[in-house]
Parts: C-alpha cells; sequence; structure tokens
C-alpha cells in the first residue's frame, strides 16, 4: 500500500528538476520523466554530495555515498545497504547508456542512512548539513568515514529494537562537541574581555575528553573534529550507527539578557533526556535548540514522532535513569575542580540527545557570558581538569554499570 502511494505521488508530482542545497549554494538537477515517475542521474549530485557511480556487472550498480555503500539492480525496485534490504516504489534503469535513480532513493532512503542529509517534503528539496563541497568527503569521525575495509553504517534501527551487537569487549562512548560551522554556539563574555565562541570551546573540551577516554582503553567516536555543521538529529544517529554505550555532548551556557546581573550567573549543570520541568531548563532547552536554524530545513516535529515518542516511551525506559546516573557523577565530579557553582541535575528536551538510543547527557561547563568563567573555559589547562572530570565520571559509570548488571570487570560488556 505505501510503495503503490509513493509511486503514485511520483506520478503526479513529476518535477522537473530536483534542488539540492547546502548552507552556501543550490543545485538544480534535471530530472528524467520515466513511466515509474522522475528520476535523475546519481552523478549529478557531485557538486554538492561525494558520490561515486560503480558498474559491479550487467546489472548491478554500487553508489558510494559519503563511505555509505548502496546496491542497486537494474529492473528490481529494492536498494541494498550492508546486506539489507529496502523495497523502492521503482526499479533504477538504464537509459540512453546511463543509469536512472528513483527520486525516492532521495527522499526516503538517503535521509536514513547517508550522514547529513535530510528531504524538505515542503519544498521537495535534499538538504545537505555540511560545509565541505565541491566532492570534499564529510568530516565525520574515523569509524564513520573509513577505508574499504572498516565496517560500513547500517540503516537506522527503530527505536523501539535493540542496539546493534557490540563490535567487541571495549565501551565505546560518543562525544559530541556542540555547534560548528556557521553555528557559533553562545558568544561572550558579557561586558568586554577576550570574546569566545560556544564551538571553539566545546570542540577543544571535546576532543581532550575523547583523548583521556581513549587512554583508559576506550574506543571514541567524535561527532566533529574541525569547525563542521552537524544536524542536531545526525549526531544521535552517528552515535547509533557506531554501536555506541554513551553519548556525551558538550555546550556552554549563557545568561538570559533580561535577568537581572546576566553577567553574574555562573555554574555547571548537566541535562539528560526528559521533559523541562523549570523555567531554567526550557530556557537551555530552547538555547540549544535553535541550532537547528542553521541547517536551512528542520525536520519539523510531529505529535507522534520522534521526540514525542521517544520522550513518553522513555518514562519506563531503562536508558532514562541511567543517563540521570551519569548525569549526576558529571556533576560531582565537575565539583571536584569547578569554581562556579553546581546548577544541578536537570532534564530537557535536547534535540541532540532525540536520536541517540542509550544512555545521553548534555554538559553545560560554564557560562560563557560570565567574564571569569569564560576566562577559565579559554584556559587549556583548565579544559584539560574539565575533560578529566567528565571522562572520570564516565568510567565510573561504566565501571558500576558492569558491576551491577553483569558482575564482568570494568571496561566489559554492553549498555542496553
Amino acid at each position: 500500500m505505501m510503495l503503490a502511494l509513493g509511486l503514485a505521488l511520483q506520478l503526479a508530482a513529476s518535477p522537473r528538476w530536483l534542488v539540492v542545497r547546502d548552507a552556501r549554494q543550490s543545485l538544480r538537477v534535471p530530472t528524467t520523466a520515466t513511466e515509474n515517475g522522475p528520476m535523475v542521474r546519481p552523478e549529478a549530485l557531485r557538486p554538492l554530495i561525494a558520490i561515486d557511480v560503480k558498474r559491479d556487472s550487467m546489472f548491478w550498480y554500487t553508489l558510494n555515498v559519503w563511505n555509505v555503500r548502496l546496491g542497486l539492480e537494474i529492473g528490481v525496485p529494492v536498494v541494498r545497504i550492508d546486506g539489507e534490504a529496502r523495497q523502492l516504489a521503482a526499479a533504477p534503469i538504464i537509459k540512453d547508456g546511463h543509469l536512472l535513480i528513483p527520486l525516492q532513493l532521495l527522499s526516503d532512503v538517503f535521509p536514513y542512512v547517508v550522514p547529513n542529509t535530510r528531504w524538505d517534503a515542503d519544498s521537495s528539496q535534499l538538504v545537505v548539513f555540511t560545509t565541505s563541497i565541491q566532492g570534499a568527503s564529510l568530516d565525520l569521525p574515523r569509524r564513520v568515514v573509513a577505508t574499504d575495509d572498516a565496517p560500513r553504517p547500517r540503516p537506522m534501527p527503530d527505536p523501539r529494537n535493540q542496539r546493534p551487537e557490540k563490535k567487541s569487549d571495549r565501551w565505546t562512548v560518543i562525544v559530541d562537541a556542540g555547534h560548528g560551522g556557521v553555528d557559533n554556539g553562545m558568544s561572550g563574555p558579557i561586558g568586554g574581555g577576550p570574546k569566545i565562541y560556544e564551538k571553539d570551546i566545546t570542540l577543544a573540551v571535546a576532543m581532550k575528553l575523547g583523548a583521556t577516554l581513549k587512554r583508559q582503553g576506550v574506543d571514541v567516536v567524535y561527532t566533529r573534529t574541525t569547525d563542521t555543521l552537524i544536524a542536531l538529529d545526525d549526531r544521535g544517529r552517528i552515535a547509533n550507527r557506531e554501536g555506541g554505550d554513551l553519548f556525551i555532548s558538550i555546550h556552554v551556557n549563557a545568561a538570559n539578557p533580561t535577568w537581572k546581573d546576566p553577567g553574574g550567573a555562573r555554574g555547571y549543570e548537566t541535562y539528560f533526556l526528559s521533559e523541562a520541568k523549570t523555567e531554567d531548563a526550557r530556557r537551555v532547552e530552547q538555547m540549544e535548540n535553535a541550532a537547528v536554524r542553521f541547517e536551512e530545513a528542520p525536520v519539523r516535529v510531529a505529535k507522534d514522532d520522534p521526540l514525542g515518542f521517544i520522550l513518553s516511551d522513555m518514562k519506563q525506559n531503562e536508558h532514562l535513569r541511567e543517563s540521570s546516573d551519569l548525569a549526576d557523577l558529571i556533576q560531582q565530579r565537575l565539583g571536584t575542580m569547578h569554581p562556579g557553582p553546581s546548577r544541578g541535575v536537570k532534564q530537557a528536551g535536547f534535540r541532540v540527545l532525540v536520536t541517540a538510543y542509550m544512555p545521553a547527557v548534555l554538559v553545560e561547563i560554564g557560562f560563557g557570558t560570565n567574564p571569569r568563567e569564560a576566562q577559565f573555559l579559554s584556559d587549556q589547562r583548565k579544559q584539560d581538569t574539565i575533560a578529566n572530570a567528565v571522562a572520570g565520571a564516565a568510567m565510573e559509570y561504566l565501571d558500576r554499570y558492569a558491576r551491577r548488571v553483569s558482575g564482568s570487570r570494568s571496561g566489559a560488556g554492553t549498555l542496553r
């Protein structure tokens, strides 16, 4: 029924052009009208998407899109991704010696398996969230953009299903540096002093956090390692594809300018995913979620997908309790070295946490709007102590979890 509907919609629309755009430019790709609906040549996407088309045999083709491999067979309405098959409304064809793929592959499949792509249904456009263009590789972690011998990303799992099987007995922690690229995040401080941008502080601390965890024998995946814009929803998707055990997102707080003394606000707080309970939690939630505006065509969250579903489902979900425990340990550890007061463990509906189906937290490591804390956060030695504190909390949590759930030694097992 759904496939028939998809085909009917393609036939009815039959646009002459497919628009592909990123934050810098738009590309109009001509479509070819066929009896099964409009189709496009995948090579035409290359100015904005790193895509390679390989003919494996007379009827078989492989599309390599930012190192995600999609297998297609001429005349067969199926796409194979890492050995798994997904039904299409129309089959790829050969016309005038060129491979043509159905628009559905771009609108329905790409957003779930290709990093940093979105289909904007309102404008019928494919949106690319990356500052790397002209065929350059997307700036993703080593284990996402990898060599041909590395594991390939799988299609996004349903949140109600189990997470991917663990590939080793080592923990995997996803380290997320908030903001990036055209999204500076907060800027400060209030009242003068050396200007700082949240995206720079979060990247510096995230890289130090990852390095510290690696020294403890943990596998680390970064959502970004350079000044690159990564869509909020894709950060959690990276975590799922890599089979992460924990997701830690680093951010810098900013005072509300309407406060009585906004420049004096200071301290650290850690959030886990749930409905915001206080006005201040809603303020931080709105501030961090506002980064979606840089994504050009943000995904609208319907009442039954995915934020509403997860917020209601997680009330009975072990990950919520585990995330709360991790957040509490991080607050305790930061309290041993941070000059500001603890603002406590809080909860809010952060989009960056929504798609990470594992214990996940967002850490506001201080107020960049406060002159003293801005100086503290900019100091590389202090960044080291912040990273060490968060890493220590993560390791303590993993050790407790291993002993509590399986009685195994630290560093073994999988959070489920």
